[in-house]
């Protein structure tokens, strides 16, 4: 690749004696001569091969082309301090990425507003952001290829602290034939309908979760999915009442009236991979999380 003739600091000059008004300006804020600025811009003209600027009276003034390289120039020096500025975090023992993994039961708004709030204070560190179901949180932390984990349950040999409850709700479509019988359910009214479960994301260590009483299962991969299948009645199941209150509210979706087990509660947690090892990225991600899943 072509080596670039202009440096970083030639870009710089141009740009201040253009946004202080002219080459004395430029002088007095950056503390140099003015016949320094004067010979680092006619060099820079000199190695482009075309003029940059002209002399209108005792101002400086950009040429076309001029204009088009100072405004693309400006990205450019911008992003070489935001390179260097990486480099420095770096050597502060700042996280280059982040690798989440959250159960899908986590409500996704706060998730986002977490996310907004951390990216000012990022210092330039990726998110890799990864949804699992049940176990698949569990195998994350097992395999040591996570950061920072929200899970339902928290495995042998790790801590966790506990961020938010999720309350699950039973619900079918209002035309269900479960609403039709227009009284409490039992578990044999439920038996003979098909229930819509989430399939556990785990390889390893998958395990069931709630009531599966029913020999009619159909499995669907997330609950994004399941949702959808309730609202075009394909069966009942349970779900995040986060998820199922809109379609609640618009009686697309109605609560079962069952005897018991209509609504279920969940506690999530927040888990380090390497707690001994969490860099400060990681450490104000989780303090972010934790604030915004405050009551």
């Amino acid at each position: 690749m072509k080596q670039p003739r202009v440096t970083l600091e030639q870009w710089r000059t141009l740009q201040a004696v253009i946004d202080h008004g002219g080459y004395a300006q430029a002088a007095e804020k950056l503390h140099r001569s003015q016949s320094s600025l004067s010979y680092t811009v006619t060099k820079m003209q000199q190695q482009l091969g075309m003029a940059l600027l002209r002399i209108e009276g005792r101002k400086a003034v950009l040429t076309p082309a001029g204009d088009l390289l100072l405004r693309r120039s400006r990205q450019l020096v911008n992003d070489a301090a935001e390179l260097e500025a990486v480099a420095h975090n770096l050597d502060q023992g700042w996280e280059p990425e982040i690798r989440v993994v959250v159960d899908a039961a986590f409500p996704s708004a706060c998730l986002m507003h977490a996310l907004k709030a951390f990216i000012p204070l990022s210092r330039g560190t990726r998110v890799q952001l990864n949804e699992v179901v049940l176990s698949g949180a569990d195998e994350a932390l097992m395999e040591s290829n996570t950061d920072l984990v929200i899970c339902g349950n928290v495995p042998q040999g790790f801590l966790g602290d506990q961020l938010i409850e999720v309350e699950f709700i039973a619900v079918a479509h209002r035309d269900h034939p479960l609403h039709q019988l227009n009284r409490e359910l039992t578990n044999e009214d439920l038996r003979r309908e098909i229930q819509v479960v989430i399939r556990d994301s785990g390889i390893q260590l998958k395990r069931d979760v709630g009531w599966l009483g029913s020999s009619h299962r159909w499995t669907v991969t997330s609950i994004d999915k399941a949702t959808d299948a309730l609202a075009g009645g394909l069966g009942f199941g349970w779900i995040p009442y986060h998820h199922a209150k809109r379609f609640i509210e618009s009686d697309e979706l109605l609560p079962l009236p069952l005897r018991e087990g209509q609504r279920r509660r969940v506690h999530l947690f927040m888990v380090f991979g390497q707690s001994e090892r969490a860099g400060p990225a990681t450490q104000k991600l989780a303090a972010i999380l934790k604030e915004n899943c405050q009551p």
